[in-house]
């Protein structure tokens, strides 16, 4: 594929754009790239997964940021390691463990958009994995009957609770002990 803006040149940089909801795909030469300005992978000025993340974590989803006239707050701060939300933007990574609790009220949308939500849901072992199946099962029991009675699905919903119960016996007698 030849480049897009040149038209002389093999592309090497393919990317997508996508502003105010219109999507533009771009196939165009190194030289082209550095001409408008364009990172290249590998390149001083070119793309990095830090980078990335930096751009992740500036999203400010209850609009904190600071209001013309007034001085910024000081920047949050690690009481155990002393890592600033600053410096731990630019490093991509914590310093230490209390990082998590000191910075956690920004790490959350953090992780709301990288991984969809902020609960770790990973896979079950096969041989240990049947309660935790059951307890998830009792979970998404309980959305659906707490759904039906919503919509007034009386009928649906005691079926539901009853299914729940027992499941709960179910867990109760598999308890060693």
């Amino acid at each position: 594929m030849l480049c897009q803006e040149c038209g002389k040149r093999p592309a090497t940089l393919h990317f997508t754009k996508i502003i105010n909801g219109d999507k533009n795909e771009f196939h165009i030469c190194e030289s082209c790239a550095r001409e408008r300005g364009e990172g290249l992978p590998g390149s001083p000025n070119g793309f990095s997964i830090h980078s990335l993340l930096s751009g992740l974590m500036d999203f400010d989803p209850a609009g904190k940021g600071s209001l013309q006239g007034q001085t910024p707050a000081p920047p949050p701060r690690c009481e155990e390691c002393g890592l600033t939300y600053p410096q731990f933007k630019k490093l991509g990574r914590f310093g230490c463990s209390s990082c998590y609790k000191h910075f956690g009220d920004r790490l959350d949308p953090l992780f709301k958009r990288v991984h969809g939500s902020t609960a770790h849901v990973g896979k079950i072992p096969q041989r240990s994995g049947g309660r935790i199946k059951t307890r998830r099962e009792i979970d998404r029991l309980r959305q659906e009957m707490q759904s039906s009675i919503q919509n007034e699905e009386f009928e649906t919903a005691a079926k539901l609770r009853d299914e729940i119960r027992l499941l709960e016996k179910q867990l109760q007698s598999a308890e060693p002990g």
